[in-house]
């Protein structure tokens, strides 16, 4: 059948959709979410099939950009559409539904279709639960790495030794990175960084760099930054490394579920050529990992599939049961980072933390008293010269002061109503606060605590302050205070946190952070 083509203007996300007329798709004997194929002067793609009824007339095929890009169309050609089969990456899954292991060829198959937008949503929908409900061993782990490395880009630097860090996130104000890379790198070791945004925190490790630089580099660019400065800090959104990655999150993040937390981590390492690799497990109330032992379990399986891809892998498990720091949110963030590296601030946690990470990947090089080193370049100021150096390579500007980091004129600080030390803090409320506040879209937006977990606090003292670009968000927030207990302060530690005298609505926090 011969159509003619009408441009839609519509993107996908990376996915080929052809709209049809309802007798146009009956007479290729297809519905919706069918597939066809599209032929036009010997170039041929596979699309998706949505239906309508009136806003594609009979004879014309509604094009999505994603179609028209690919195709080199313009509007108007007449192209050749002929119904196709399902890809044999949809009997794949079929079969991981019905429990089955996965070869690395299917799991391959899998993948590519992903990347090329051969698969629907429903389709992915359907391996991520697969995933989830039957779990993937090692082989399969190993497997799907491989495979989500081998449908993206690679980074090729000419270095012997290429390290890198990664945490599993789950706690908010994780700002370690802004620490640890500069350190790292100052030290004489390469530290490729890709990071994510957020995905339900308050600010990814992307948003807090992205104050201070631009972020938004591709593969060339990363790649003239780290052979300059030994490192960057990047959004891995723009360099297209396992970029099957990105789509399975889309898919995750809905059903709140991460079966694919090893892969997708270790897929982005060994995509950028990595020897040597921390992986930061905060461990915790709040977070992913609640326990030291589930800790230690994830850990042996990390340590393992590194092995598997010829990765050297450690781990450290760090505490996660309060924010890192005292800032939540891109601006203030990257503030006390900043105020950190040059001395200003007294966050000993994120110093602790940062030199620790710093440290372990230190004496996996071959370095003895690691912490130590790693210590020295942080206090000589090394630290802070390394990272301007990458902020000025990646286009920032070097000498920015914390005093030029633009934070939310909408603020409120919230009180003590009596006297004791803080017991506890609710992670998941605390990062609720400063997403509803604006976080992290509004990069002004978040919290800033004043008192910490064993801090002493007299009626009347500061807490946290919050910050917003806007009165009505502000509003939002302080209106969480106002609804549940998120810092607890009393005089020793009391077994009642807060009375449930009617049936709640039972909310479980899912944390999914690269």
């Amino acid at each position: 059948m011969r159509l003619r083509v009408k441009l839609l203007d519509l993107e996908s996300g990376g996915k080929f959709i052809a709209v049809l007329n309802r007798e146009d798709a009956e007479d290729l004997g297809v519905t919706g979410l069918s597939r066809i194929k599209l032929s036009y002067k010997g170039k041929e793609a596979t699309a998706i099939v949505n239906v309508a009824v009136e806003s594609v007339k009979r004879g014309r095929i509604g094009l999505y950009n994603e179609v028209k890009k690919y195709m080199g169309l313009r509007g108007e050609e007449e192209i050749e559409v002929e119904a196709a089969h399902s890809p044999l990456s949809v009997y794949y899954i079929r079969n991981k539904l019905g429990g089955r292991k996965l070869t690395y060829e299917e799991i391959l198959e899998i993948v590519r279709d992903v990347v090329s937008g051969n698969l629907s949503e429903i389709e992915m929908a359907a391996f991520v639960t697969a995933l989830h409900t039957f779990g993937l061993d090692l082989d399969e782990a190993t497997s799907l790495s491989l495979a989500m490395v081998e449908t993206g880009n690679k980074l090729e630097i000419k270095k012997p030794l290429i390290v890198d860090k990664h945490s599993i996130g789950g706690v908010p104000g994780d700002k370690t990175t802004l620490l640890a890379v500069p350190i790292i790198a100052a030290s004489g070791l390469t530290i490729p960084k890709s990071s994510s945004r957020s995905i339900t925190s308050a600010a990814g490790t992307a948003d807090r760099a992205e104050v201070l630089m631009p972020v938004s580099l591709n593969i060339e660019e990363m790649r003239e930054v780290v052979e300059k400065t030994n490192g960057c800090i990047v959004w891995g959104g723009t360099l297209d490394l396992a970029p099957a990655d990105d789509m399975f999150i889309r898919v995750e993040h809905p059903l709140s579920i991460d079966p694919l937390l090893l892969p997708s981590i270790m897929s982005k390492k060994k995509a950028v050529g990595a020897n040597l690799l921390v992986i930061d497990i905060p461990t915790g109330r709040g977070t992913k990992i609640k326990t030291i032992g589930e800790a230690d379990l994830l850990a042996k399986d990390f340590i393992e599939l590194g092995r598997r891809l010829d990765i050297k892998v450690q781990c450290a498990v760090t505490y996660g049961e309060q924010p890192v720091g005292y800032a939540i949110g891109p601006a203030i963030e990257a503030w006390e980072a900043l105020n950190t590296i040059m001395g200003k601030s007294q966050s000993y946690d994120l110093m602790d933390k940062a030199v620790n990470i710093a440290g372990i990947l230190l004496e996996m090089s071959g370095k003895s008293s690691g912490k130590e080193i790693a210590l020295e370049i942080l206090n000589s100021g090394k630290a802070e010269s390394k990272l301007r150096e990458i902020i000025g390579a990646q286009g920032g500007d070097p000498d920015v002061k914390p005093d030029d980091i633009a934070l939310g004129s909408e603020r409120f600080t919230i009180r003590a109503d009596k006297d004791g030390v803080v017991l506890w803090i609710d992670n998941a409320s605390l990062v609720e606060t400063a997403r509803l506040a604006g976080a992290p879209k509004d990069k002004g937006a978040g919290a800033l605590l004043h008192k910490k977990i064993g801090d002493k606090v007299s009626n009347g003292d500061a807490l946290v302050t919050l910050f917003a670009e806007r009165s009505t968000k502000l509003q939002r927030a302080i209106d969480i205070f106002e609804s549940v207990p998120i810092i607890g302060v009393g005089n020793r530690m009391e077994m009642l946190i807060h009375e449930i005298k009617e049936r709640p609505v039972a909310k479980k926090t899912f944390v999914l952070e690269r």
